[in-house]
């Protein structure tokens, strides 16, 4: 006598839609933001996450400048960077960064938290910064999403 086999559910290319969601970064964290906007740009809040499919969603954020730091980190944390001359590696503190490009800050903070793929790349690809309170993507209608960080 055999019992029916459950099957797990694996969505395909296609599938599963994106949904458009609307994060305003006044106030929070930057860590606990950035993982939230990485959980939910790879779906896994969805019970249809697959991991080698981009099952995730859109995020918009606004207000980027005015994220949050913990600790002495405004004064401790840099960010490197190369310009592949010799001798042409570049250090700059957050606080510096945080005022020429907010959005620079997010991104990097949330594209460290996806995986390391063409899937990861895509996934970033579905986010959406701007410093201020204005955004350029009315026409989607993004739904404002609340992030408890």
């Amino acid at each position: 006598m055999r019992s029916a086999a459950m099957k797990s559910y694996l969505a395909r290319t296609g599938e599963v839609g994106g949904k458009w969601h609307l994060v305003d970064a006044d106030g929070k964290v930057l860590g606990r933001l950035a993982a939230e906007l990485a959980t939910i740009l790879m779906g896994k809040h969805r019970p249809t996450y697959t991991p080698h499919v981009l099952t995730g969603d859109f995020v918009v954020v606004v207000n980027a400048k005015k994220v949050r730091l913990t600790g002495r980190k405004m004064e401790q944390k840099t960010y490197d960077r190369y310009t592949f001359y010799p001798g042409g590696r570049k250090v700059e503190s957050i606080a510096t960064v945080l005022t020429k490009g907010p959005e620079r800050v997010i991104r990097l903070a949330v594209r460290r938290m996806l995986p390391k793929n063409k899937l990861g790349r895509d996934m970033l690809s579905r986010l959406k910064i701007f410093p201020g309170p204005t955004h350029e993507h009315q026409a989607q209608h993004p739904q404002p999403l609340e992030i408890n960080a």
